[in-house]
């Protein structure tokens, strides 16, 4: 990852979260060899190459794999949370919610042989505004995505808001809902994500 997209993440991540939220260390550290990024994604159906990570020129072992896809998770959840959403959920996110997400990750990682890991990417921009998508997990020479995680906003009668994470997969052509848990945010309405 070139040194200026690695400062302008680290100057993102703290002016989003207001300090709460310290970069990941592949981040901070500056070293000859960048591991930061896994696979490559190219896909006809979106024209936004910018959004995927850049590929890695070296084979990835499974943890090494799943190292990467978690900070990875972990920085595109807080980035799609916002600096107003943020700060009011990551405690729940982090103790509740994302151990899941990494239980699913790994399953994933288990899935697929430690040669084809490799080829799998992660999309780096959440949707703003009312849109659910968290990030995707693709497979590079298939093009096909593997894994959506997203969290919607729940509004049940004479209730408050929630929002409600969950995850669907290839294996049922994407029309399961998967929960991973719902945090409870208030009753007025929540800002909209990456706000």
């Amino acid at each position: 990852m070139p040194k200026w997209l690695k400062k302008s993440l680290v100057v993102l991540i703290t002016a989003l979260t207001f300090g709460t939220v310290s970069p990941p260390a592949y981040l901070t550290v500056d070293d000859q060899k960048d591991d930061s990024t896994f696979g490559d994604f190219t896909n006809k159906d979106f024209n936004h190459s910018s959004d995927y990570i850049e590929p890695i020129e070296q084979g990835l072992t499974r943890e090494s794999f799943l190292s990467l896809a978690k900070e990875q998770a972990e920085l595109q959840s807080y980035t799609k949370f916002g600096s107003r959403i943020g700060p009011q959920i990551q405690e729940e996110f982090k103790d509740i919610i994302f151990p899941k997400m990494e239980e699913v990750i790994n399953e994933l990682a288990i899935e697929h042989p430690e040669e084809d890991l490799n080829n799998l990417t992660i999309s780096e921009n959440p949707s703003g505004g009312d849109g659910e998508k968290i990030f995707h997990i693709y497979h590079a020479q298939t093009g096909k995505d593997l894994i959506r995680f997203h969290v919607r906003k729940d509004h049940p009668p004479l209730d408050g808001y929630y929002f409600n994470f969950h995850y669907h997969t290839y294996h049922d052509e994407f029309q399961g809902h998967q929960t991973l848990g719902s945090i409870y945010w208030a009753k007025n309405t929540p800002p909209k994500w990456l706000s």
